[in-house]
Parts: C-alpha cells; structure tokens; sequence
C-alpha cells in the first residue's frame, strides 16, 4: 500500500504574471522516496532518469496534505498537533518543549505550500504566514522571533554560488597559511566573486612542522570556518537540505530519519516520517525549481509587452538602484564556473559528514559518488516556451553568457549585514547578532510581499525606508532623490518576478 496519494501541479499556468492557482490533476500514488533507487540509477548511466524521478517526488511531497497518520504535526500538549505560537510551558512527558531536537516553534502546517504559497504554489507567503519562534525557550513573546515565508524557486542557484564562493575563499586561506610558514606571517583580504569578506591574519606559531594560528576577528559578514551560508533570514544554513529538514521539523512536525534516527522527536506516535530519499527529492525539488525573471527579459521575448514608459522607468531605475550604492550589497549578477547543481554536493561544508541523528549518511545510502545532479542551464523541467518566432526558449533555467557560463541574476552578496536598531530582533539566540542579516535576494522580490524578515513592509517603498544601519547611507541616498527617481527605482523593482507560462503556450 502506497504511504500516500496526491494532486500532482500542473507545469504551468496561462500566459500571466503569476495570479491563481495551479490546476490539479487526476490523482496517483506515491511511496516514499528510496535513496538507493536514486543511487542505482546514476551509477547505471541514468542520471537523467534519477533527476526526473526525484523531482516529481519532490513536488509531490511539498504538495501533499500530510494526515496524522503520516506523522504531520507534534505532541503539543493539551491534546494538540498544530500551535501557532511556541509553547515553551508545556513541559510534561513528550510535550512541546521535550521535543528534539529542540523545536523553535510550530507545529504549525499540513503541507509545505500552505505557507509558500504568493503569489502561486511554492512562493511566499502573506503575513498570516509567518513563523513565530522561540528557540531559547523563553516563554516570553517579548523575545519571540517574527519570520516571513521567503519563497523556493530556483534555490540551487545560491546554493552553487555559495559553495563557489567558499571554494574561493577556502584557496585564499591556505595561501595565507603557506606565506605564514614561509615568512613567519601573512594577512590576506577575502573576495570571492567580487565580494568582500574582511581579512585573515595567519601567524606561525611553530616552524617544524609548520603550525599556525589563525586570527578572524577581521573577517566581516562570514563565520569562521568561511562557509557561505546563502539561506534563513540570518544566513545560518548553508545548504538547501539542512534547511529543508529543519523547516520540515519545525513547521510541519515531520522528522526526517536522519534528523532523529528511528526515534520519535516529537512523540506523536510517528516515526521515520521522511526517509533520507525524501529529503533529496524535496531538495532537488527546490533546486529545479523556474528561476525568477525580469518584465524587461519577458518584454524582449514577446512574452509581455511593457508600455514605453514603464520600460523606460524600469531602465532609469536600475540606474538609480547602482548609483545610490543599493547594488553594493544587492549584487545583481554573478557568473557561476560550474552550473551543474549535485546532491549531495561535493564540497566540503555543504555535504553532511554526520546527520544530526549521529548516524553516516553513507549507511543510508547518501553518497557522493553518485549524487543526483543536473545542469542548472539546461535541466529545469518547468518554464520551456515557445516563442512568436516558433523558437523554443528555456525561461526557466539559468542564463547564460556568450561563453556558455552560467549567470544568475540574484541581487545578493551572501553576506550578513548590521541593519540597524529599528529592524534589530528582540533576543538574538543564535549569537549572529540581534540586528545582522543576511542580504535578502531580490530575485522575484517583485511578487513577494509583503518584505522584511518579519512583514512589516506592506510596499517595496516602504521596506527600503526601513533600512539602517550599513545600509543607513543609501537608505539617505534614496530619500534625497526625487519622488519621481524613487518611483523608477521601485518600478525597477516591481520588474524583478516570479512567473510561469503556459505549458501549451
């Protein structure tokens, strides 16, 4: 008997900015993902096939209403499944705060696209949608932590620049400490991908064999270990996966086996809720997701006609959005080396050396010498048009450049930023600090209000205001410009989509 059955979404929508729902289909059955399947297939010469057979079963699991009996939602307490608020009080046999690992919030959703849902399936989410956490365990809802549903599309695209990025970054550290054991010292300044990191400073503290001591405290916007972490509001996980899961736990009650092995975290009578292949598929899933697009690209292709004043606001405005210093940290491109997404990734700090259940993943059959992978340029099954001309046109995949390299448009520079006192969190649990972020990608900010790590901006306008602290100075540039300037730069904005064409288009 199959675990569950679902609606599968259709692949795309008619030809519009993203309003409505997608259409359901006749039903089918779906058993949960096995890992080894996926394995088999890649070291049989199908990669392809892996790919497509994780995906659909990702989309599946991130569509379906999960039933108790699938183990969705958490022993609470007070014979409940589901809080919106953290229950930190009820601390009896197997209630809300004996789960583990700790639970920060929730059980809170039956199925993912509950929440990511604006302006369709798998985008983001209204303010009714956020999360309230309380990872401390406080009990105190001065201290509680407000988060917007940011949306999933396209998610292997940060996740293949932050590995490159730290890959960078890695090289720069050990030529620091091989100039360290040659010359008794070295500081280097860390950039990757155009990007400033701040300085290491090694130092060699015995010559034979050559031990050194590396001093961060110079380092900016990074953690220590030099992994760039491009997801959560704080930019504290590093890859897609890791974050998945812990969404999975939290906002779902749904506990993946290698978060807690075979034992029942949040004693609702459930156990092994996702398998190890679930996790890939959902992570996969994500990573294949349509990139988000621009109206100007879609206005280029005769998918959108944009009248000629909006055209020409939307180009005054992306001026405006450089010259005020917005793009310092909102980077608008970066070219990737290698385009192809794999999961699980072979870069060291972006694969699992252990789960968080203590367990190998190679014993469950995660391996890195079949990893299911796909080419972020070409792959994606979602947003292939057919133009005017009667050409095909891959929307939905990465772009590319004159020489083949991948481009991504994801207005972000990976890095965490202070953004001052008035956007500042209540408590700061994870010790990142109570007023740092990380740099929101603007890919698509266009459909997903509202903005701001809690909601609060109801309008772009709005949410640029908001900003202080490093980002105080431009903030100022942007109040200094005419109404007319500013309305360019958020109309440049409001041209940064999320967007799905007709499949029959």
């Amino acid at each position: 008997m199959s675990r569950f059955s679902r609606c599968p979404m259709a692949l795309g929508l008619c030809l519009s900015l993203c309003i409505g729902p997608r259409t359901a289909q006749a039903e089918e059955a779906v058993e949960p993902v096995r890992q080894q399947l996926l394995n088999d297939l890649v070291a049989n010469g199908r990669p392809g096939a892996a790919f497509k057979h994780a995906f659909e079963a990702g989309d599946a699991l991130t569509e379906f209403n999960f039933a108790a009996e699938q183990g969705v939602g958490a022993n609470i307490g007070e014979g409940r499944r589901f809080t919106r608020f953290p229950r930190a009080d009820l601390k009896g046999p197997g209630e809300w705060a004996r789960h583990f690992p700790e639970r920060e919030g929730g059980a809170n959703a039956t199925r993912c696209i509950s929440c990511h849902s604006s302006p369709i399936a798998n985008g983001a989410g209204g303010v009714a949608m956020n999360v309230v956490l309380d990872p401390n365990h406080t009990g105190d809802p001065k201290l509680y932590l407000e988060r917007n549903t940011t949306p999933l599309f396209a998610l292997g695209i940060p996740q293949r620049l932050a590995e490159e990025m730290t890959l960078e970054l890695y090289r720069q550290r050990d030529d620091a400490r091989f100039a360290a054991c040659e010359a008794g010292a070295s500081t280097v300044k860390l950039t990757a991908k155009g990007v400033s990191f701040g300085t290491l400073s090694v130092t060699r503290t015995t010559a034979t064999p050559c031990v050194v001591d590396i001093e961060t405290s110079g380092l900016t916007g990074i953690d220590a270990d030099l992994v760039v972490r491009p997801f959560g509001w704080k930019g504290n996980h590093a890859t897609l996966r890791s974050f998945t899961r812990a969404a999975a736990h939290n906002e779902l009650g749904l506990q993946g086996t290698e978060l807690v092995g075979g034992a029942d975290g949040d004693f609702d009578g459930v156990t092994a809720e996702l398998s190890v292949g679930d996790m890939t598929a959902l992570t996969i899933y994500m990573a294949a997701l349509e990139r988000p697009v621009r109206m100007t690209e879609l206005h280029d292709l005769g998918l959108l006609t944009l009248p000629e004043t909006q055209a020409r606001a939307i180009a005054a405005g992306e001026d405006r959005f450089a010259a005020i210093g917005c793009a310092s940290c909102h980077t608008p491109q970066m070219t990737l080396n290698d385009p192809v997404f794999r999961e699980p990734s072979l870069v060291p700090g972006y694969f699992d050396a252990r789960f968080p259940d203590g367990s190998d993943p190679t014993g469950h059959g995660l391996r890195r010498d079949t990893p299911v992978s796909f080419d972020m340029r070409v792959d994606q099954p979602n947003n292939l048009v057919m133009l005017d001309t009667g050409k095909a046109y891959h929307l939905g995949a990465l772009e590319v450049d004159s020489e083949g390299c991948g481009v991504a448009h994801w207005f972000t520079d990976f890095k965490r930023h202070d953004m001052g006192a008035a956007l500042s969190d209540p408590s700061d649990p994870m010790g990142i600090g109570a007023a740092m972020f990380l740099t929101r990608s603007l890919a698509g900010v266009g459909s997903t209000g509202p903005w701001l790590h809690d909601g609060r901006a109801t309008t772009l306008n709005e949410a640029i205001l908001a900003h202080g602290g490093e980002a105080a100075q431009t903030r100022d540039g942007y109040v200094a410009l005419p109404d007319e300037a500013r309305a360019e730069l958020v109309a440049f904005l409001e041209n940064l989509i999320i967007y799905q064409a007709d499949a029959t288009h």
